[in-house]
């Protein structure tokens, strides 16, 4: 509650993000991959040339806010959707109102915000199709999570798709100062700051959080004292005011890496108890088996490869049946992965060659073993020296398959688990050199 001298009552003003929240391109902070001068979606506005996409990004980087900057700019009509909480119906009724406003303005389509698109279902996506195969809206849809997995085929190639940042420490630091300074209620304070580590590393490259924890620290000073803002101020002032950190929603993220750690860490029932959170919160069930299938891979892998089959299993089964049945082969698979032996050797071993990759991109094929699918190739040695294993004992044969400066580079490390400890048995008796 604000009080205003000037009309002698309080009054209420909106929280610290909504006041701060940007109006135009100049004052949107971070992104200059796609809005800064000469990117993709900074050329589209100026050329007046705007077509639909999708915004895939963590929470708190913009996409809202970058849609409605958008819409003022080109003075174009915003409606927006929640997909939480819109079904066809207001689906249907805010395209019939765009559809009479485009009578009148055919050459500049309204902005059809729609934020969280990937909870939309397969009719809702429907629903939209058309009004945008049609061009009676321009669709502009957000989301946290990777739209290919959702978002329907003939809806996505009709949309291109830009990927939001976490904000970087520069992004933050400009937010942090700009608020302090401009914001009608922070602006009458006095700050110091003496750190910002904490600060930036609790908000995680999220705007939101940023200036909600900037808030907090605010007002756990009292009115005439300075804002002190450094490490030990910023943790303690969080440690006691866990739900006002978490203002809007953050904790799913919190809860999830939470419910990763558990399943990592081999403990079934701590894994179940932040399924239960989960679920009882609402989340998205999808979500969490997607989860479940990225660590069947990263964190158990070749100790027990069945655990990836399960997972995808589960997907699969959750994606047909819904809540609140899926609960069940949610719980079983979080039970399973949870038990089974873990593993990250996968993981370690694609990161490993990716960064050797990276340097080494123009080290050439060996010739034996390109193919040759033309006479010439054949003359000049393509495939030639190539020793086909299936012809030799123990369907192995000695042959050098990476590049020659290459040979003998290790990425894959076994585990010490007992699948991976018979693999490198094997292993070591084919390759010694990789010992």
């Amino acid at each position: 509650m604000i009080f205003d001298d000037n009309i002698g009552k309080s009054r209420m003003l909106p929280p610290l993000p909504e006041r701060m929240r940007p109006r135009t391109l100049d004052e949107y902070v971070g992104q200059k991959h796609l809005v800064g001068e000469g990117s993709v979606i900074y050329q589209m506005v100026m050329n007046d040339e705007l077509k639909s996409f999708i915004l895939w990004g963590p929470p708190g980087v913009g996409k809202t806010t970058l849609a409605r900057i958008i819409a003022k700019t080109l003075n174009r009509e915003f409606y927006t959707l929640s997909a939480v909480s819109a079904g066809v119906k207001e689906v249907r009724e805010v395209i019939d109102k765009a559809r009479s406003g485009s009578i009148f303005n055919a050459a500049h389509s309204p902005v059809l915000f729609i934020d969280e698109i990937h909870r939309f279902n397969k009719s809702q996506q429907d629903a939209l199709l058309g009004a945008v195969e049609e061009g009676i809206v321009t669709l502009v849809g957000a989301t946290t999570e990777n739209p290919s997995f959702e978002v329907i085929t003939p809806l996505l190639s009709r949309c291109q798709v830009f990927i939001l940042k976490p904000l970087e420490a520069s992004d933050l630091d400009i937010l942090l100062h700009r608020a302090i300074s401009e914001d009608v209620v922070l602006k009458t304070r006095k700050f110091e700051i003496r750190e910002t580590e904490a600060l930036f590393r609790y908000s995680g490259g999220d705007a939101r959080k940023l200036l909600n924890i900037i808030d907090l620290l605010s007002s756990s000073f009292p009115g005439d004292r300075t804002v002190v803002i450094d490490n030990e101020n910023v943790v303690s002032r969080l440690n006691e005011n866990i739900s006002v950190y978490d203002k809007g929603g953050e904790m799913h993220y919190d809860i999830i890496s939470a419910f990763i750690k558990s399943v990592r860490g081999s403990d079934p029932n701590a894994a179940v108890y932040w399924l239960a959170r989960m679920l009882n919160g609402g989340e998205d069930p999808l979500f969490i088996a997607r989860r479940m299938c990225i660590l069947a891979s990263e964190d158990i892998g070749l100790a027990n490869p069945n655990a990836m089959l399960l997972a995808n299993a589960c997907f699969n089964t959750v994606h047909n049946i819904g809540m609140p049945e899926a609960r069940i082969p949610l719980s079983e698979t979080a039970i399973y992965l949870a038990s089974s032996p873990k593993s990250n050797s996968a993981y370690l071993a694609i990161d490993k060659a990716l960064a050797v990759a990276r340097d080494t991109q123009d080290a050439p094929v060996p010739l034996y073993l390109r193919n040759a699918p033309t006479k010439l190739m054949e003359e000049l040695g393509y495939s030639d020296g190539y020793k086909y294993a299936h012809d030799y004992p123990g369907h192995w044969t000695d042959l050098e398959f990476l590049p020659e400066k290459l040979s003998g580079t290790k990425f894959y490390e076994p585990a010490d688990n007992r699948r991976e400890i018979e693999m490198k048995e094997r292993l070591d008796r084919l390759w010694p050199k990789y010992k």
